[in-house]
């Protein structure tokens, strides 16, 4: 049966999910009725867990996570309704909070990017968190054609809910033409890069200025796979040209090694949009390396 990262499968219960014993918990979010595009992400966990050879050992980190830690493919959240995004919303934030209350690190794979917002309600339900978040968009949008809650906001509603920091939450490889939307960014107090700025010169000072932002606190870390420029992922909801190179990626998040991550995701592959399957690929490959952080974070060493 394929599993996310070629993990093992870990059967959970209803009311508790009896996972105590794990370090990091893998679940599939399949849901995008948040998105203002092209929707299919509801297949991306699906064909995440297609990908088979990713992994098991991290030559840049010297880890093997699965192997290393107590790491289980959970299965999917349960969903009530494929047609109700507030219940779906509800669904997932019940889901996090039963990792969460057993001490349980979340890693999600999406569906639409919305799904981060109530992730990051159940985990910053007692504190707000600091935020990597690695994206074409900044996500901090307010109401699209009468709702608040689509894939275009939720870190501007994680902000006003109180679970997320913005002077702890960078943004890295924004672009686009949908730039005069995303002014709550800088307003609130988030440090935004922009795609255009990341040369393989200006990298190790971006990274350094990311492990500035969050400092040592709690750190969510999201990573959208339209941050890649549509060359390496046209399987998205939003493709925006001009984005980074996987090479760019790898490099940004391993250079987050020993950040306190307590959560994290990624999102929005949408396999319809691309045959040769390198999107989930890529997915798949980010899903690894952020893993492979959490093997060094403070919050599963503590």
């Amino acid at each position: 049966m394929p599993t996310l990262l070629d993990a093992p499968h870990q059967v959970v219960g209803e009311d508790t999910l009896g996972i105590a014993d794990l370090d990091v918990a893998l679940f599939g979010v399949p849901m995008d009725l948040g998105v203002t595009n092209r929707n299919g992400a509801r297949f991306g966990p699906r064909a995440v867990r297609s990908i088979e050879r990713v992994g098991p050992y991290n030559d840049a980190l010297d880890c093997a996570p699965v192997f290393e830690m107590a790491v289980a493919d959970i299965g999917d959240v349960p969903l009530q309704s494929r047609f109700d995004l507030a219940q779906s919303h509800e669904d997932i934030e019940s889901f996090a909070r039963k990792i969460i209350t057993d001490g349980v690190i979340p890693l999600a794979v999406g569906g639409d990017h919305s799904i981060s917002h109530p992730i990051l309600k159940a985990i910053g339900a007692d504190r707000p968190v600091g935020m990597i978040h690695i994206d074409a968009h900044c996500d901090t949008g307010g109401s699209y054609e009468g709702e608040k809650f689509h894939h275009g906001g939720p870190f501007r509603n994680a902000v006003l809910d109180g679970v997320l920091d913005p002077e702890r939450t960078i943004q890295i490889g924004i672009r686009g033409a949908a730039k005069y939307i995303w002014e709550f960014s800088e307003t609130s107090g988030m440090t935004v890069i922009e795609a255009a700025d990341i040369t393989d010169a200006a990298l190790p000072d971006i990274i350094r200025r990311a492990r500035d932002v969050i400092g040592d606190g709690p750190t969510y870390l999201s990573f959208d796979i339209d941050s890649l420029d549509p060359a390496f992922a046209p399987g998205t909801g939003t493709p925006e040209v001009g984005g980074l190179t996987t090479r760019e990626a790898l490099r940004i998040l391993r250079g987050m090694k020993g950040a306190n991550l307590v959560g994290g995701d990624v999102v929005e592959v949408a396999p319809a949009y691309d045959p040769t399957t390198n999107t989930a690929q890529n997915g798949a490959q980010m899903l690894f390396e952020i893993l492979s952080l959490m093997q060094f974070s403070r919050s599963r060493t503590s």
